[in-house]
């Protein structure tokens, strides 16, 4: 069980198991974590009991779906063969394995957004005529929650709500109107699923916070005089704020040093920001306990052939626009989102189980040409 945010899930799972407060340390933090992961931990404890071997079984489970979720997802982009190969790569992907059985989001966050990507595909693919407007509202509302639900599991994924509207304007062409009311639907139905946890927020701290109040903390250790782009949180325990300020007058002190440092060392962000993107888009992991070299050649024999499958997919779907939206968006825009914030491989990995499509795509046309070259000189 690692120290921090392993340990932390635990145990605000525990809390909800128990029907106690939810929130871990002294003093207490009541809005340390989207509680979405908690949740999961917390229905395979009530199943399972509160035993490790016996919850890790269950996120093994959730894998499983993880892969079969690509497997939808590409067959609606392309076809049921490309989804079939994405899925399998994605199946003997050794880290996507291995961090499925963690006490970390990242597989669970996968999951959630798999399935919001699918709903907008699905979505995007409704006609904009009259016949189809009740069609529309409802996939626009089933939008909305699933990507409040993948935001329940990592706020970072909030920044999409915007995006996806504007795409929604940019695709409607002619159907302004009917753009409008189903974006509106689609913001409506993520409000109205965020609204227990935004009230629950207010209730605590007296505060509207529709994410955590973590993300300062999160901000100043990507932007700090001591910061290498790597993750070091002993500023935390040797500052000891929390002593003389509250949760949400802590997170905004951080935040305010975090974005008064980057004003002041613009030289040093931008270096920082070159740190950051190296270790996001590092074929094998970046902690330490993991960069053995059979640790590192397993990792990076997958990915680095995946990745330039992936690329090569890229280039003959290149007139394909939502397939590329949907394939190479969600890593792109969590390597802008850390390049602000600290940056891993464990960051990249829910992302790349879409890109995976796109290189089952890449890896579908190399064997089509080369099947079509052989039967043409047999």
């Amino acid at each position: 069980m690692i120290e921090g945010d392993a340990d932390g899930y635990w145990r605000l799972a525990q809390t909800i198991v128990h029907g106690e407060e939810y929130s871990i340390y002294t003093p207490p933090r009541r809005v340390l974590r989207m509680p979405g992961f908690p949740l999961v931990l917390a229905g395979a404890m009530s199943v399972v009991g509160e035993d490790h071997f016996r919850v890790r079984l269950v996120l093994a489970l959730s894998g499983m779906v993880a892969c079969y979720l690509v497997y939808l997802l590409g067959k609606e982009l392309t076809n049921e063969t490309t989804g079939l190969i994405a899925a399998g790569l994605t199946a003997v992907s050794p880290v996507m394995a291995g961090f499925s059985i963690l006490f970390l989001s990242e597989t669970i966050f996968a999951i959630a957004m798999l399935i919001s990507l699918w709903v907008l595909v699905r979505l995007w693919n409704i006609n904009w005529g009259d016949n189809d407007r009740l069609r529309g509202s409802l996939w626009s509302a089933l939008a909305g929650v699933t990507l409040a639900a993948a935001f329940y599991v990592r706020p970072s994924w909030l920044l999409i709500l915007p995006i996806v509207v504007v795409l929604m304007f940019w695709g409607a062409k002619g159907h302004r109107v009917r753009a409008l009311e189903r974006a509106a639907v689609l913001i409506l139905g993520f409000i109205v699923t965020l609204v227990p946890w935004v009230y629950r927020n207010f209730q605590v701290t007296g505060h509207f916070v529709p994410t955590t109040l973590w993300a300062g903390p999160s901000l100043y250790d990507g932007l700090n005089p001591q910061a290498t782009g790597d993750s070091d949180m002993t500023f935390f325990d040797r500052d000891r704020v929390m002593l003389r300020m509250s949760e949400y007058e802590m997170n905004r002190y951080y935040t305010q040093q975090a974005v008064e440092y980057a004003r002041q060392h613009p030289g040093h962000v931008v270096e920082l920001m070159g740190a950051k993107l190296l270790r996001y888009w590092k074929p094998w992991p970046n902690a330490p306990q993991f960069r053995s070299l059979w640790m590192m050649a397993a990792v990076s024999v997958v990915f680095l052939p995946v990745l330039l499958l992936a690329v090569y997919g890229a280039w003959i779907s290149r007139q394909q626009v939502l397939l590329l939206l949907i394939t190479v968006g969600p890593i792109l825009y969590f390597s802008l989102i850390h390049l602000v914030f600290v940056s891993s491989l464990r960051y990249r990995l829910p992302a790349e189980y879409s890109l995976y499509i796109l290189s089952a795509v890449g890896l579908t046309a190399i064997f089509g040409t080369a099947f079509n070259k052989e039967k043409i000189n047999s």
